[in-house]
């Protein structure tokens, strides 16, 4: 599989399958392999592109972990594989990173789906519902922010492997945290044209489904998808779930007006 150089640093990614471009990125806890669910669902009727954002999975570290980096290995991946109408799918953190990459290279983008995030989406409407639910998320144990106790008693093993993803990464929680800093705004997203579908679960318990269809509300256009029931972690937990969302987001999402003036 590929790899490409953003600035020194090499960036692991693998492309599946045929058809209109969907890239997946990780969160905090994830690499490439964290989308072993997807890439099997999706890559009949798309080009399924999966990456390591340094420090992760198999792409190089580098001494600094500046999140500032993520949006370029993304951007550089794009570049690479020569991807136009992407789709951008970015989980939890791993959003932000998203979402920073296709406003730079909105002629690429289809649009990106934010999936159990606001993607760092800087707004005084819904900037202290995050921090709220943050708050709220950090009395529970980890384990207990990411996956249901029904999935953990009946799914051993998944869940065992689902803990043991992060062992590959060197790079920390914090390093992506930091990506949710520094917007962009409202008025970016619309300044540029990139498209934003939000996908949430009933049960996130890292980001509310209110604090989302708030935010849903903010962006002229943007799409909402609440999976009834469904775990921060739902690309895990319940992939027939969240990968016909992501499908059905997929087909909705289009470029906008802006973009084709452009």
């Amino acid at each position: 599989m590929p790899t490409v150089d953003n600035n020194g640093t090499s960036i692991y990614y693998e492309v599946h399958g045929a058809g209109s471009p969907v890239v997946f990125v990780h969160g905090s806890g994830g690499h490439h392999a964290a989308w072993w669910q997807q890439v099997v669902a999706l890559r009949d009727t798309h080009t399924v592109v999966t990456l390591d954002l340094r420090g992760f999975g198999n792409s190089d570290s580098d001494e600094t972990y500046d999140s500032l980096s993520f949006p370029g290995d993304i951007v550089a991946v794009l570049e690479d594989a020569d991807l136009t109408d992407a789709v951008l799918v970015g989980q939890s953190i791993g959003a932000a990173a998203a979402l920073k990459a296709a406003l730079r290279v909105p002629e690429r983008i289809r649009g990106v789906i934010l999936a159990h995030s606001l993607g760092g989406i800087d707004a005084p409407e819904v900037t202290p519902l995050v921090k709220a639910d943050r708050a709220e998320a950090e009395k529970l144990p980890v384990i207990d922010r990411l996956l249901t106790k029904e999935f953990r008693a009946e799914q051993p093993a998944k869940t065992f492997l689902f803990t043991q993803q992060g062992t590959f990464n060197k790079a920390r929680m914090q390093d992506l945290r930091n990506l949710a800093t520094d917007g962009p705004t409202v008025a970016d997203l619309e300044a540029v044209g990139v498209r934003v579908a939000f996908l949430a679960g009933e049960k996130d318990a890292v980001i509310s489904p209110a604090t989302v269809t708030k935010a849903h509300e903010l962006v002229a256009g943007s799409l909402l998808e609440i999976v009834p029931g469904a775990p921060h972690s739902m690309y895990w937990e319940a992939p027939e779930l969240f990968n016909t969302a992501v499908a059905k987001l997929v087909d909705a999402l289009e470029r906008v007006e802006v973009l084709e003036r452009n």
